[in-house]
């Protein structure tokens, strides 16, 4: 257990969408070899919206105090604690956005404002301890070999004695697990600095969204034989991804966190992409769809209509995922 943490066109004609869509899938293929991926090094940005954007500055601004953290790790760990939550309670009695049980914010809590106050429900105050709280574990730990960053979200779980006496990550598998669940969940915070691996599974993916082209829609379907094999939206690219052995969340807006987030002229097959009544805050997604090339994704829109290929571009276009298996692994239970 941490230290903090409790915690529209229409229809295409279906012949024509079969062969549109093969070659699709044939490209991600021929794609796949020819790009470099992962985040890149050096300094570190957000990736659009993907903190809500009242506190999308203290993040960027905290999570650059010392080399061992950077903006896209600290909102990981928000995440993952609260889900940028400034009102979290849990079980064990952890609070706020950054999940501090009373005795660590007693010793660790900031006044991250300067208004006289260490309010551990202000995120103005919140913020600033957890990037406060990496950074003095990760000095205490800094004499350990191996990668600072890693010693230092061990030391987060586990503590640091744990991490000098074992000189490095301790072979626990819940520290070991939270190391990798936190620097993976990291790449979907993370603005990409040089173009992403396509997805292994991207074509077994948009070949099921394919097969229910033609399906009525339902407001809350996953499929099943109960509601017809019919789908919502969210619930047609989980099972999408299910069918190649990848667990999405059930809602769209906790889907665009299974992954890093290419730019739109960087969208390759089978990568989701998101709609947002709200352009700076991913919480506020609506809907999301599998794209299949061309501007155009398979979705399920709205009740009376069926899933169908639609175009990407309008106003309310958020953003894409490229979803891992990893990253998917990585989501917080509760979403």
């Amino acid at each position: 257990m941490t230290v903090r943490r409790a915690w529209v066109v229409g229809i295409a004609a279906v012949g024509s969408g079969l062969a549109f869509v093969l070659l699709l899938v044939v490209g991600v293929y021929l794609v796949a070899g020819n790009l470099a991926g992962g985040v890149g090094k050096g300094a570190v940005g957000l990736a659009k919206g993907a903190v809500p954007a009242a506190y999308s500055t203290l993040v960027q601004k905290w999570g650059n105090l010392c080399p061992a953290i950077n903006p896209a790790l600290l909102a990981a760990q928000l995440y993952q604690e609260s889900g940028f939550n400034p009102n979290a309670r849990s079980a064990a009695a952890a609070e706020g956005m950054a999940q501090f049980i009373p005795g660590t914010w007693a010793t660790h809590g900031v006044d991250g404002n300067g208004d006289g106050k260490r309010d551990v429900w202000d995120p103005d105050d919140a913020i600033p301890s957890a990037a406060s709280y990496d950074c003095e574990l990760a000095e205490y730990v800094r004499s350990v070999p191996g990668d600072a960053t890693h010693n230092m979200l061990a030391a987060y779980n586990a503590g640091a004695d744990a991490v000098i006496r074992y000189g490095g990550v301790p072979p626990y598998a819940e520290t070991q697990n939270y190391v990798k669940t936190i620097t993976t969940l990291a790449q979907s915070f993370a603005a990409p600095v040089t173009r992403l691996d396509p997805s292994k599974q991207a074509a077994g993916a948009i070949s099921y969204a394919q097969s229910k082209l033609g399906t009525p829609y339902l407001w809350g379907g996953e499929g099943t034989a109960e509601q017809g094999g019919r789908f919502d939206c969210s619930g047609l690219t989980q099972a999408a991804y299910r069918s190649v052995g990848i667990t999405l969340p059930r809602v769209a807006n906790d889907q665009y966190n299974a992954g890093p987030h290419p730019q739109r002229d960087e969208l390759l097959p089978g990568d989701l992409v998101f709609f947002s009544h709200d352009l700076s805050d991913s919480r506020a997604i609506h809907h999301v769809g599998i794209y299949v090339g061309g501007g155009y994704m398979i979705d399920a829109p709205y009740t009376g209509a069926v899933i169908r290929f639609d175009p990407i571009d309008g106003s309310d276009y958020f953003g894409a995922t490229r979803v891992t298996e990893d990253g998917a692994k990585a989501l917080p239970a509760r979403a």
